[in-house]
């Protein structure tokens, strides 16, 4: 089973720990979060990760030289010539992840103890090309999904931005949901991808927000499980109460 990893990140909201190191590697509760993470994708059964890199990347490397790669097969992805965000990373590593099989995508930033194998099973059950997790969540950005959680569109409640832009959008008529960083995706899917406009550096929302309209997205709800993004001082603190050494 694949999966990617997403250790590129500058983690700028978590200064000064990340002057000097990866925020992947800034440690929780005693233990990377890619360590983490890369533990916690072995368990489920994923022993072919794409990890990719580009803030300190030379430390990502060393680190999981000096652990043997944590027991599973691991592939760089190396952004260091070029940060790609969310979109262009998965893009960029195609060759690792494309084939016959789904891949599981996880942010080096969020901890959850949420079944991934469940998760990724519940995708290749499904006739979707795409399965993010989604949770209720307090936030003014979300993505809209029916009551079978098929992705429709998004909405910016700050703006009135709504996306895509021919989307009518209306009060109490969709789930407003907020993605969780955890998402698993057919490689199909790449075939959209194609398009011109997915090139270089674009984020996978506003791709996702574009291949709704034309191919199944469906949302995951989170219920039940701890979820932490450990992109803020306070988080990362919250983080280390609730997870062991």
């Amino acid at each position: 089973m694949k999966a990617m990893i997403f250790a590129a990140g500058l983690g700028t909201r978590l200064r000064p720990l990340t002057d000097n190191m990866p925020k992947a590697l800034v440690p929780v509760a005693g233990k990377p979060m890619l360590e983490r993470v890369i533990l916690r994708l072995k368990k489920a059964g994923f022993n072919d990760i794409t990890v990719n890199i580009h803030h300190f990347g030379e430390q990502i490397i060393d680190f999981l030289r000096a652990n043997n790669n944590f027991g599973v097969d691991i592939h760089i992805s190396d952004e260091r010539d070029m940060l790609l965000d969310t979109g262009g990373g998965i893009k960029k590593a195609r060759p690792f992840l494309d084939g016959q099989e789904p891949f599981l995508v996880h942010n080096a930033d969020i901890l959850t103890d949420i079944d991934l194998a469940a998760f990724y099973h519940h995708h290749l059950e499904s006739d979707a090309e795409s399965t993010l997790l989604v949770s209720e969540r307090k936030t003014s950005r979300y993505l809209l999904f029916d009551d079978n959680y098929q992705l429709h569109g998004w909405v910016n409640k700050s703006t009135g931005e709504v996306k895509p832009e021919t989307f009518d959008y209306q009060e109490g008529k969709y789930r407003e949901l907020a993605f969780g960083g955890i998402h698993v995706i057919s490689p199909t899917l790449f075939r959209l991808m194609e398009d011109e406009r997915w090139s270089g550096k674009f984020s996978i929302i506003p791709f996702y927000l574009s291949a709704c309209t034309k191919t199944h997205i469906q949302g995951y709800p989170l219920k039940g499980f701890r979820w932490f993004d450990i992109g803020k001082p306070e988080t990362l603190a919250e983080a280390e109460s609730s997870f062991h050494p």
